[in-house]
């Protein structure tokens, strides 16, 4: 019997390359996205190993009603990624109150809801399981290019994930997180602009940007069933950006 990931924000870019990714390596994935048509999309694209379904991760009721459907089809995950997430360059005097609650309700309090619905799912029915959390460079950096919105939601994310990877430790379900810096996607073009993106690429200590297919590859180690004891990680994908 395949298990099952729900990958949060899969319907195009990293999230989708992590679902592909997951699918290859004999997953059932489920393409949650706020935008329901492009899940739909990525999830044919990936055929009948993969369902879509349009999830607000910052809704209690859609939380629920995703997990309800994918349990209801194809059973409990084994794995939740935590992927969603929402960007805008401003800088820290320009930054609205509207913006920074909107990308805080995505990529902060979406990552605690559906890991703690999640986690409490896998209590009950008294089984394991892996949470996988995309946090990033800017979360321990600083991130100026990318806004202190978006800064600080990941940087709570990385605590998030020592939390609830302490917490749930217990109970065989672990939690890590990935840290990526620069990646070779368009989404990095369309929000610091595509010149932007090739000073940004050609100043890494590496020369070049990571690549989502390395961050695809660390999911699928980090929910391995012999992974237990691994977690409250945060591996860095930075080109050598940040070293601890």
């Amino acid at each position: 019997m395949k298990p099952v990931a729900l990958i949060t924000g899969s319907g195009k870019g990293l999230g989708a390359c992590i679902a592909q990714h997951l699918a290859s390596e004999g997953y059932k994935v489920v393409i949650a996205d706020i935008d329901g048509v492009q899940a739909k999309k990525t999830a044919q694209l990936i055929g009948e190993d993969a369902m879509s379904i349009t999830l607000d991760v910052s809704s209690e009721d859609a939380v629920e009603k995703a997990l309800d459907t994918v349990e209801q089809q194809w059973g409990l995950p084994w794995l939740l990624v935590n992927n969603a997430a929402i960007m805008k360059a401003e800088k820290v005097l320009e930054i609205s109150m509207g913006t920074f609650d909107s990308i805080m309700a995505v990529n902060l309090r979406g990552t605690f809801l559906l890991s703690q619905r999640f986690a409490r799912r896998l209590r009950a029915a008294d089984k394991k399981g892996r949470i996988v959390n995309i946090g990033s460079l800017a979360g321990q950096n600083g991130g100026t290019a990318t806004g202190a919105h978006y800064a600080a939601s990941k940087g709570a994310v990385h605590t998030l994930t020592k939390v609830f990877a302490r917490d749930l430790a217990p109970h065989g379900i672990t939690v890590n997180a990935i840290a990526p810096g620069p990646l070779d996607l368009p989404s990095v073009a369309e929000t610091i602009g595509v010149e932007n993106a090739k000073r940004a690429f050609a100043s890494l200590p590496t020369g070049e940007p990571g690549r989502p297919e390395t961050v695809a590859r660390m999911v699928v180690e980090m929910a391995r069933p012999d992974a237990g004891a691994m977690t409250g990680s945060i591996v860095d994908i930075n080109s050598g950006l940040y070293m601890r």
